[in-house]
């Protein structure tokens, strides 16, 4: 038996399962309170994920040159830096400390 009928049951019922709350709906406004916090939702959780990627370890906190390499980035965006610029310099970080180290 092949994999790929249940491959593609799951996909569309994933598919009809996100685009049921945007189709029923979407002609709805949230309420304000409501709004205020779905806006705040993207920056937190990019935060979330790039914290636990930088010091996340098996079950304990790992400080290693990924945290180096984000503080850097850090630096780089307080001081306006265009994006490419964040990478290069968050990577070449990076880089270094684990060759240094």
């Amino acid at each position: 038996m092949t994999v790929w009928p249940v491959v593609l049951a799951v996909g569309a019922a994933t598919v009809a399962f996100k685009s049921a709350g945007p189709v029923l709906l979407g002609r709805r406004s949230l309420p304000p309170a409501l709004a205020g916090v779905v806006r705040l939702l993207g920056p937190v959780l990019l935060a979330a994920l790039v914290v636990t990627q930088t010091v996340g370890g098996d079950q304990k906190l790992v400080l290693d040159a990924r945290l180096a390499g984000v503080g850097a980035a850090a630096v780089a965006i307080a001081v306006r830096a265009p994006l490419p610029v964040v990478v290069i310099v968050a990577a070449a970080t990076t880089a270094l400390v684990r060759l240094l180290v």
